[in-house]
């Protein structure tokens, strides 16, 4: 009689978990690429009014996102609450909504400053050495835009309420409908279609921060009519703060907003300088950026599926399932990123294509040096994908604190020197900025997976 293989187990029990991963992942993925498409669709229309136009916004929409996504940092962690509340009580109905609340009240508290911050945007752009004409043309569109970060931040708490209850489909269906709505109020404001005034960069910002209102009260409206949530009131008492929760949720949520700012600072003072290197340079890097930023959105989906699946087998004290949840995650990540880098390889122009008119001749130098781009973008893929990973894997155990400083390690004490030096020393331009901000992720990459492995061996001990 043929007696079953010792791993025929554990791979019955990787599939299992890959599967359950997979099914939480998939709307989270797609979630994820619609919010990012908000500003790529900006970006898409504005390329068309001129390459000074893509610039301008580029660098608007690169420090817009950096304070969006040290914010949502901070915001997120009440999906780790809630994870790991759900896993060791799946009736805590109280606790949740206290979380949520509270989520909703940091979300207030972090987008009074990131308003006045982003006001005088054209301000510090200057001062950062970019060309004032540049950093003039880019108030248009971040004083429309950044009124939709706080709508945006309270979709993020309801965002996280429905994942951690591993509820996430409407999440998509709220996110694709956002993105048609910053699609057709885009095409109408910028370029004044269907009787509205043409705004040109305004126009592309109003329309994504209405998108943003339609987020939240998409997500409002779900909460409150689907019957599977409509138990937990997850509005009452929302107007009395509570203290204790809320210190959890920063305590929590910062060190990750600061891992995510340390993320993203190094991409924006990577505009900055590929902005010392001209409109060409920058309007490329823009470009190669986005395509980037939106292939990245699937391994963000797969790393939140992982917080919640560690953070819920944690919560239930089942170390072998919080384990087996991270590194089913891991390798499909890998898996993934390993195609996305094979596409880029082979059809660069294509994707090129999406943003920029690749055939007209005064878009020649952006779309030689956008390919190039494209070409390092590739090689970080898997140390990209990887470090988004753990560090998703580790917040599930909570772990926030030590995995922030081993971003900083790698983003600014690898990467961007690295960077700064090909650049500018070593006469590499942007290619040697890319190049330095390859190094910095992949620095990431084997830290993260260093301090996983150690903290996921010893749990149950």
């Amino acid at each position: 009689m043929h007696e079953p293989s010792p791993q025929q187990p554990l791979t019955r029990a990787v599939l299992r978990e890959a599967r359950a991963s997979l099914a939480l992942g998939w709307p989270l993925v797609l979630t994820n690429i619609a919010q990012v498409a908000l500003i790529a669709t900006d970006l898409i229309f504005v390329g068309r009014l001129g390459k000074n136009e893509l610039a301008a916004t580029a660098m608007a929409a690169s420090l817009y996102q950096a304070v969006m996504l040290f914010s949502m940092g901070i915001v997120s962690a009440s999906m780790l609450l809630m994870a790991r509340t759900l896993g060791r009580d799946p009736h805590a109905v109280d606790d949740i909504r206290r979380t949520v609340t509270q989520g909703l009240w940091s979300a207030g508290l972090i987008s009074v400053p990131a308003w006045a911050l982003l006001w005088h945007c054209d301000s510090i752009f200057v001062l950062l050495g970019q060309d004032p004409d540049l950093a003039a043309r880019s108030t248009g569109f971040m004083h429309a835009l950044q009124w939709g970060l706080l709508p945006y931040l309270g979709y993020i708490v309801l965002r996280s309420f429905l994942a951690a209850m591993q509820r996430p489909l409407w999440t998509m269906l709220v996110a694709a409908v956002a993105a048609a709505f910053n699609a057709l109020a885009g095409w109408c404001l910028i370029y004044g279609h269907l009787g509205f005034p043409a705004l040109g960069l305004t126009g592309a910002g109003l329309a994504t921060s209405g998108a943003m209102v339609v987020l939240f009260l998409g997500l409002v409206v779900v909460v409150g009519l689907d019957r599977r949530f409509r138990g937990y009131r997850l509005f009452q008492g929302l107007w009395r703060p509570d203290l204790k929760r809320l210190a959890e949720i920063w305590r929590l949520g910062l060190p990750i907003g600061m891992a995510q700012a340390f993320e993203t600072s190094i991409f924006y003072a990577s505009a900055m300088m590929m902005g010392l290197l001209g409109a060409t340079a920058l309007a490329a890097h823009a470009i190669v950026a986005q395509i980037g930023g939106a292939t990245f959105m699937a391994a963000i989906g797969l790393s939140q599926a992982a917080s919640v699946r560690v953070g819920r087998a944690h919560g239930a004290a089942d170390p072998a399932a919080a384990r087996l949840a991270g590194w089913t995650a891991y390798g499909l990540t890998v898996a993934y990123m390993l195609i996305v880098a094979a596409v880029m390889l082979v059809t660069p122009k294509t994707l090129i294509g999406v943003f920029i008119d690749t055939e007209a001749p005064l878009n020649r130098d952006v779309v030689l040096l956008a390919s190039t781009l494209l070409i390092c973008a590739a090689l970080f893929q898997l140390g990209d994908g990887i470090q988004v990973a753990c560090l998703g894997m580790l917040r599930g155990l909570h772990d926030t604190s030590v995995p922030m400083l081993l971003t900083a390690i790698g983003y600014w004490g690898i990467g961007m020197p690295l960077g700064a030096t090909l650049a500018f020393v070593w006469g590499f331009g942007g290619v040697g900025i890319w190049l330095g901000l390859a190094s910095g992720l992949s620095a990431v990459a084997v830290l993260t997976t260093w301090r996983w492995a150690r903290l996921s061996a010893r749990l149950g001990t």
